[in-house]
């Protein structure tokens, strides 16, 4: 998975704007409970009145609170409000203030003449405890009646507020602390709720419209919800856009990189990773790391953001129901840490599964033929039904797993927001909290929740995507063993293109026994060299080490004098046409397959001289576009011969130095391979020919003849002379042609 990281490094600006998007999807997703609960405690409980300190309240109200003041919490009150009289007011500010408070006609009133937080957040605390003893004073009322109690003496009709005013100083301050210590006791939310009741009072007999008040809150708060709302919106579609951009382009990377790996390998790295396990990491595994980095970005970034912020906002809101966001937490890490043990090796498991079941797929496929041949379509389908019940049984198993996981969390979500419904209506009726504050609280509770869900559905997919990752790191990590050479050495311009093989041992990697031993022989300029031999003897794993396809274990192949090994790829690979045993075209048209790669500037006329020569312009005259007639994948629309004469054709499209041709005339007819032959004689000339074949025919012209019998030579000469000199040979000339052919 780190490997997967430096992969992710060009999209680093990126991820950094993804996540401050986050953050500030976050933070709006974490203040629209607070506006909630704004709205039930302010904007319905309270009636719109948002604290205890009154916007406007009549002169004698006012005086009665300065009455239960300390001297300088009554100056910070007097400093805070202004006097509306009509005669201090102009008619302007007397009309503007008579329509929004009516009992200005009648009587003088107080206004509040400050903006400042701060100043306003004092007077609340001042205020709030003031209006509550007032109250208290004035109406002997059940939630004030610690407070009337303190003034239960006093002779009946006498005005407590006067009596106050009577005392001597250091009997008011007794008093006063008396009635702090009883306030003091009462919870922060009664005194509030009391001083709002009070106010909203004052308000109606002053003649404010409370209704309207409190309905322009309402629409305010939630307008701002609605605005916070649509600003989530648009951060979450603009993350996930630019999630899937990242993704997408990491993958596109990948997918080529990959590619590009693939190509430059060796058969050796061909032999350790199967072409089905290829497909697979270039596609399946790549899309899973795709889906893994979108849900990374998209989750695993914002979750603790979120989780985080909830838990600093529902402590603020409420420390004393703290333990069961620790309970949720606690439920949901257990769940999820007993799912990641157990899916685990599961996800493992799978990735190989969908190798197994590509593999047989494919090779299925690829044998077609043979398996309708030989009637054996059932024991595939039965091989294939193993395979893909292996797949299926391991996704039903994860895919339970997942079925169980949601409702195992909305039942911990669910249990967690009875419990703190259970625990807020007690504190309620306690008065410790509103009805607002528990349900923003459970609305926090379920964020932190939430962001737990969201790190346990990407841990979910984090062991198949940490197991793909790796698989694709095998990949990008492998280095090729055949590369180019640190100081190469240059073919010059006079390039002859000799080829000799100086006692070249080969063994297979991982082998015990060398495949070739001791050969050494060289094939001239303007000459043809056939190789010949009974089956496993060792001719095409010959032929593949002059491409470097493999490198030889011991010895030395030289290209006119210099080891093939300090060439370059590209420079020896350019000089040889080569013609593999199987056939291969590639999707397009006869010219662009004749054309390919080296070819592609060839002129019209190269291409038709290698038509002629490999013998093809007669079947492709037959076809209705020519050569521009179209090719299917793998070259499934022509026959086996029709593919060799055109692989054959691309070959000699190339006009190389070098041509080597690997068993590529076994599809052919007899006279075809003889035509095919006599026109190479005579077209080509100053080339260099090594041939691999199974017929006397094809090679018994050839001006050498290397016979290999177990990987060792046996014999090398003409035709005549490995007759008369080589047992090998005269044994395999005899079991294809009679005593009197070869004689002729």
């Amino acid at each position: 998975m780190l490997r997967m990281l430096k992969e992710i490094k060009p999209f680093i600006f990126t991820i950094l704007i993804i996540v401050v998007l986050l953050f500030v999807q976050a933070m709006a997703e974490l203040a629209l409970p607070d506006y909630m609960s704004n709205i039930v405690n302010v904007g319905i409980q309270q009636k719109g009145i948002e604290n205890a300190v009154p916007d406007v309240i009549r002169v004698d109200r006012l005086e009665k609170i300065k009455a239960v003041l300390r001297e300088n919490e009554e100056e910070l009150v007097t400093k805070s409000y202004k006097l509306l009289d009509r005669g201090l007011l102009s008619d302007r500010e007397y009309e503007y203030y008579l329509k929004k408070y009516p009992s200005l006609e009648k009587e003088s009133l107080y206004v509040l003449d400050t903006l400042d937080k701060k100043e306003v957040a004092r007077l609340n605390t001042i205020l709030g405890k003031a209006i509550l003893i007032v109250w208290g004073m004035e109406l002997d009322i059940s939630n004030v009646q610690g407070v009337a109690a303190l003034f239960e003496d006093l002779p009946q009709g006498v005005d407590p507020f006067e009596a106050l005013k009577a005392l001597p100083k250091d009997r008011i301050d007794e008093l006063r602390a008396m009635i702090d210590e009883q306030v003091d006791r009462m919870p922060v939310s009664m005194i509030t709720q009391s001083a709002i009741n009070f106010i909203s009072l004052e308000y109606e007999a002053i003649g404010v419209d409370i209704h309207k008040e409190q309905s322009n809150y309402v629409l305010k708060i939630g307008g701002i919800m609605l605005l916070i709302a649509l600003l989530a919106m648009a951060v979450s579609i603009l993350v996930g856009f630019l999630s899937a951009r990242v993704s997408s382009s990491l993958g596109k990377d990948l997918r080529e990189k990959v590619f590009r790996r693939v190509v430059s390998f060796s058969n050796i790295e061909f032999d350790d990773f199967s072409t089905a396990s290829l497909i697979t990491r270039s596609t399946n595994d790549i899309q899973q790391v795709q889906m893994f980095l979108v849900m990374l970005l998209r989750m695993v970034f914002y979750a603790p953001i979120l989780g985080t912020g909830g838990v600093i906002r529902a402590l603020n809101t409420d420390t004393s129901m703290a333990w069961i966001v620790a309970v949720g937490v606690m439920a949901v890490l257990i769940l999820v840490t007993v799912l990641f043990a157990i899916a685990t090796p599961r996800f493992k498991k799978m990735q190989k599964l969908v190798d197994r079941v590509n593999l047989v797929m494919r090779e299925a496929l690829n044998g077609m033929m043979v398996i309708r041949a030989f009637n054996n379509q059932k024991f595939e389908e039965d091989k294939f039904d193993r395979a893909n019940k292996d797949l299926t049984r391991t996704n039903l198993f994860v895919s339970r797993l997942m079925t169980i996981m949601m409702p195992t969390m909305m039942l911990i979500m669910n249990g967690i927001m009875l419990l703190i419904i259970w625990v807020g209506a007690h504190q309620i009726e306690e008065g410790t909290i509103q009805v607002g504050d528990m349900m923003a609280y459970i609305q926090y509770t379920m964020q932190i929740i939430m962001s737990f869900l969201m790190i346990s559905m990407v841990s979910i997919m984090l062991p198949r995507a940490s197991v793909s990752a790796q698989r694709i790191s095998e990949v990008l990590d492998r280095e090729a063993v055949i590369v180019d050479p640190m100081n190469p050495k240059e073919l010059g311009k006079d390039f002859k293109g000799c080829i000799e093989f100086k006692d070249v041992f080969f063994r297979y990697p991982g082998a015990e026994e060398c495949v070739l031993e001791g050969v050494s022989f060289v094939a001239e300029l303007g000459e043809t060299t056939a190789f010949i031999g009974s089956t496993g003897s060792g001719k095409s794993t010959l032929i593949n080490l002059i491409p470097r396809f493999y490198d030889v274990s011991k010895g030395q192949i030289l290209l006119d004098g210099i080891d093939i090994r300090d060439i370059r790829l590209r420079d020896l690979r350019d000089r040889i046409g080569y013609v593999p045993q199987k056939g291969i075209l590639f999707k397009g048209t006869i010219e662009s397959n004749i054309k390919y790669g080296k070819n592609a500037n060839a002129s019209e006329g190269d291409v038709i001289k290698s038509i002629e020569i490999s013998q093809a312009k007669e079947f492709i005259d037959e076809k209705e576009a020519g050569i521009h007639s179209e090719i299917s994948q793998g070259g499934t629309n022509v026959s086996g011969g029709q593919r060799q004469r055109l692989s054959i054709a691309r070959a000699l499209a190339r006009a190389p130095k070098v041509l080597i041709f690997d068993d590529s005339f076994s599809a052919l007819d007899f006279r075809t391979d003889a035509a095919l032959r006599r026109a190479m004689k005579r077209e080509i000339k100053d080339r260099t020919i090594l041939i691999v074949a199974q017929r006397i025919n094809t090679i018994m012209k050839a001006d050498k003849i290397v016979v290999l019998d177990e990987g060792r030579i046996v014999g090398q000469g003409t035709h005549k002379e490995l007759l008369k000199s080589c047992e090998v040979y005269r044994q395999i000339a005899l079991s294809q042609l009679s005593e009197e052919e070869l004689a002729i």
